[in-house]
């Protein structure tokens, strides 16, 4: 079911609080925000100098797609409805990035984390097996068993990684519990959230022939102490999608920005990038998106839209777009 515009909040003009890689943060009230998705597109915590067309309102959908689907399936989120084409209203919660500091037991705050759960052998995850990172027995293989590309996992792989650092680093549970100013019980009641989401997302997209590879998601501790989704999820910004048919005949055809990502591998510019990382060395700015990769990119992002929701894309954007 298409999203509804949400009421309009009796809140003065928005305030501009912040802008991130894809998306402008705007205040409506103490406990509202607005969500305004550009069509801005990052890769490897670098933001790409090319405009992708569609794809902030691409992403707005699909997330409120993804928040409708929460709602019927009672998972707690922040979403209230969108305002346009490329924006929505949220729940508020505060950005800090050490909680301890809010005292015992915190409240109403972003969980400075991202949770990421793996279903198939891919992307990062591929390059830690390959490069020796990651052994097969820690991904419940058995011993001496060469895990390959695109090979499903024995058992979904949670992971947590850092969320308000430059890089996103990958965690262990003990850090992700300090850092996140949770106990293990509040852990493991995230864990499921993310495994209820994704059970829903696959049973209604596997009919259109989509496969869930991976995705990651955010949280948030409200007012109250309870767990909610927040931040958006389920696009092909944060979640990589296959192609069910093509794999089932030994192919991947890869629906999510990981097709930005090999246009870099293939150039040369990520070996460069991991260079200057390692050595802590000044890193190369990332160039512009070749014309044609730009739109070819853009219909990847009106496609995963029309294959994860059901519906034909029409841009609405004209008609009170942020």
């Amino acid at each position: 079911m298409p999203s509804r515009p949400a009421p309009a909040s009796p809140a003065a003009a928005p305030k501009f609080l912040r802008r991130g890689k894809v998306k402008e943060v705007y205040e409506l009230s103490p406990t509202e925000l607005e969500f305004r998705f550009t069509n801005d597109i990052s890769v490897f915590d670098k933001h790409i100098p090319s405009e992708i067309p569609h794809k902030g309102e691409t992403l707005t959908r699909t997330a409120a797609h993804w928040f409708e689907l929460c709602g019927r399936q009672k998972v707690a989120h922040h979403y209230l409805g969108l305002t346009g084409p490329r924006s929505m209203r949220v729940r508020r919660v505060r950005v800090v990035p050490k909680p301890r500091t809010l005292g015992p037991s915190p409240k109403d705050y972003l969980v400075p984390l991202e949770f990421i759960m793996r279903y198939y052998i891919a992307g990062s995850m591929w390059d830690r097996v390959k490069s020796g990172q990651v052994k097969p027995e820690a991904l419940g293989f058995a011993s001496g068993h060469a895990p390959t590309y695109a090979e499903a996992l024995p058992e979904p792989l949670f992971e947590m990684t850092t969320k308000l650092e430059p890089i996103d680093r990958l965690l262990t549970t003990a850090e992700a519990l300090e850092l996140a100013a949770i106990d293990t019980p509040r852990l493991r009641e995230i864990e499921e959230m993310v495994r209820k989401i994704d059970t829903a997302m696959s049973k209604e997209i596997e009919p259109r022939g989509l496969l869930h590879v991976d995705g990651k998601k955010e949280f948030g501790i409200d007012a109250e102490g309870r767990v909610m989704v927040v931040d958006t999820f389920g696009t092909a910004d944060e979640d990589r999608f296959w192609d069910k048919g093509a794999f089932e005949r030994g192919r991947q055809v890869d629906f999510s920005k990981e097709f930005v990502r090999q246009h870099y591998r293939s150039t040369g510019y990520f070996d460069a990038l991991t260079k200057a990382r390692e050595a802590h060395a000044e890193e190369p700015p990332i160039p512009p998106l070749p014309p044609l990769v730009v739109d070819e990119v853009s219909r990847l992002y009106t496609t995963v839209f029309q294959r994860l929701t059901g519906e034909p894309f029409q841009a609405k954007e004209g008609s009170g777009a942020a």
